[in-house]
This record gives C-alpha cells, structure tokens and sequence, in this order.
C-alpha cells in the first residue's frame, strides 16, 4: 500500500465563530484524484487553502508524506509544501510570456537547479501540456484552454508531491470544459500525481476522479467511488445534489413503503427504518414505466423531447410530481391520464423523513 500524501484528521477551521470546514477527514495516495463537491458556500475552497498552507487550522492535523505540515501548533509554510495549487482565474503574470509564466513556478519549488537542467524542465512540461511552440506568447494571445494549461504547468513545473484545484473549468464555455476536463485528467495521470479537485459541477466530479467527497456546511457527508456515491448516497442531500432523482412519500409497512401509487419494495439509505415510520423514497428517471391510462390517477403535465430520450413530467393525485425518462418515441402528450408501474423488482432506496434534509 503506498503512502498517502496527504492526510486530513479532524481538519476544523471557523470563521467569526462559525465552522467553515469541521471535522474533515481522509487521505490521499499517489495518482489519486479526488473531487470535492458541494454547494457555493461549503467549504470546499477553504478546505484547499488549509491543505496548501494559506490559512491555519483551529482543530485537527494535515499530514503530507507523512510530516505534520498543519496542526493548532505546528504550521509549514506554503512555500515548504510541495504542494502547487491552480486558481480559479490561472493567475497568469499578463507580463510575462508563456515560458516565463511557468519557469516563474519552476524557480519557486526548485532554487539551485542548474540552468539547463530548468530549461530541459520547462520543455518537459510544456510538451506534457501541449504548449511545445508557445513558449513566447502573452497570456492575452492564448485561447481560455491555453492559459489554464499554462497555469497547470507552472504548477506541475516544480514536481509537486500534491495538487489542487480550484473550480479550474469555471470560466470556461461548457464544449471547452468537457475538453479540458479530458486534457487535465490525462496530464495528471501520466505523473501519477495525487491531486484534489474542487468543484459543483456533478458531471466533472464523477468523470475525473476516483473518489468524490460531498461537502455540506463544512462537513464530509460522504467520500466514496462515483458509482458508489450513484447507487447507495447516504442522505437525501447527497441524492439530491448527485443525482437525477426525486422523492416519493410513503409509509413503511411490512417491507414495503405504501405511496399514493402503489406498495414498493426498499431497501434503508440511513440507518433502521422503523414499521410505520414515514420515509422518502428515492426515485431516479429511469425507475417508472408510464402507461396511458384513461382511468390513470396520474396526469402528465409536460413534455421535454430531448433527442435520444423524452423526459415526462408527471403530477400524482396529491400534486407531488416525478421525473420519468422514455428512450423509445413517446405517444403521450400533456394532459393524457396514465399509471406509474415499477421497471424492475429491484427494492428502492428510502431515507427516513426528516433525517437528514
């Protein structure tokens, strides 16, 4: 088992008194790539500043190769960490040409370095980004994807043992961020470099990275493989926020969870569910077969064609609605009555109400 590179235990930071992260821990090996995901406001940035060494911690230990860079007395500087960081806006020196910008970050992590062996470094790297040819452009002659690669080599440049990133495809238009998604992911994993990724774009967290944490009010609410995450989340906020997927109320009874459509098998997301308890039953696009119906007490209140896939809004007799996805063309149209029958025997995920919203 490798060493991690770094380790968070019980990493708590507060702001005017109010937690900004709180309890976070996990660990990181080499090549890994983890996402942290979550909502404006959770944390996540702050967490990233506290790992590279910007901020100070109130409670807990960061480790990286195993040394104590962060505790309530202990505190490595930025500079000491081998830890490079990529910003939301690529922090390029407008001044500065394309070789400059990233010799700037190779003379920060590697002082004393013959000059030939930085050049052959910057060589390297720029080929592993693709920029062999750039080295004399301005950051203002580059395209978006250009400059986000400059500000990746000036990071990768001094072999940092750990890399961070911060919302990297933000400013980017969505083609360009499905692109430099790749780009980024393949030039990481050729230096099998452990890295954590910040986002809130589900998409790009489940396609780069080996494990997503979920960020909530400064909390970890759950680490784990994307399609762990996709087929067990822990809390109704996790689904929520991961996945396509609305709720259905019911009460549990005898192994079922009678709903106003009918009694469906469950399986528990959070713990013991009680006989009689109230619950929410998590349900994703895909887990309805909608039938027309003259005597349906179900009513389809609209229609969203989309190519490949038709998505139906349906309204059930209380008002709640659901999102159902049909892949073949659909005779249905809004207003029509139908039924809502299980796609497949497979018991649904229910959270017990209240819990965790």
């Amino acid at each position: 088992m490798s060493e991690a590179i770094v380790r968070c235990s019980g990493v708590t930071r507060f702001h005017d008194g109010v937690p900004a992260v709180e309890d976070i821990d996990f660990e990181l090996v080499p090549g890994e790539i983890l996402s942290i995901l979550g909502p404006s406001g959770c944390g996540k940035t702050t967490l990233l500043r506290l790992i590279a060494g910007f901020d100070n911690l109130d409670r807990g230990e960061i480790y990286l190769k195993g040394g104590l860079a962060s505790s309530t007395s202990t505190h490595l500087s930025p500079d000491r960490r081998s830890v490079g960081m990529v910003f939301q806006e690529y922090a390029l020196f407008p001044h500065m040409t394309v070789a400059q910008n990233v010799s700037f970050g190779l003379r920060g992590g590697q002082k004393g370095l013959p000059k030939a062996e930085r050049e052959r470094r910057l060589a390297e790297v720029l080929d592993l980004v693709e920029l062999s040819g750039l080295e004399s452009r301005y950051p203002h002659e580059l395209s978006g994807g250009q400059q986000q690669r400059v500000a990746l080599a000036r990071t990768l440049a001094p072999r940092p043992v750990l890399v961070l990133l911060d919302e990297p495809f933000s400013n980017l238009d969505t083609g360009m961020r499905r692109e430099m998604r790749g780009e980024v992911e393949r030039i990481l994993r050729n230096d099998n470099i452990a890295t954590v990724f910040v986002t809130h774009d589900r998409d790009e967290a489940f396609a780069m990275a080996d494990r997503v944490g979920i960020m909530r009010n400064g909390r970890l609410e759950q680490i784990d493989t994307p399609h762990n995450i996709y087929r067990t989340p822990i809390s109704t906020f996790v689904a929520r926020f991961c996945l396509a997927c609305d709720f259905l109320k019911g009460k549990a009874n005898n192994g079922v969870v009678v709903t106003e459509i009918g009694d469906l098998p469950y399986s528990s997301g959070n713990g013991v569910i009680e006989e009689g308890s109230d619950v929410s039953l998590m349900v994703q696009p895909d887990d309805f077969k909608v039938i027309k119906d003259p005597n349906g007490a179900s009513v389809i209140e609209s229609i969203d064609f989309r190519g490949g896939e038709t998505m139906l809004v349906v309204r059930m007799p209380s008002g709640a609605k659901l999102n159902c996805r049909q892949l073949i063309r659909s005779n249905l149209a809004p207003g029509d009555r139908v039924t809502l029958t299980p796609a497949s025997d497979a018991p649904m995920k229910a959270f017990r109400s209240g819990a965790d919203d």
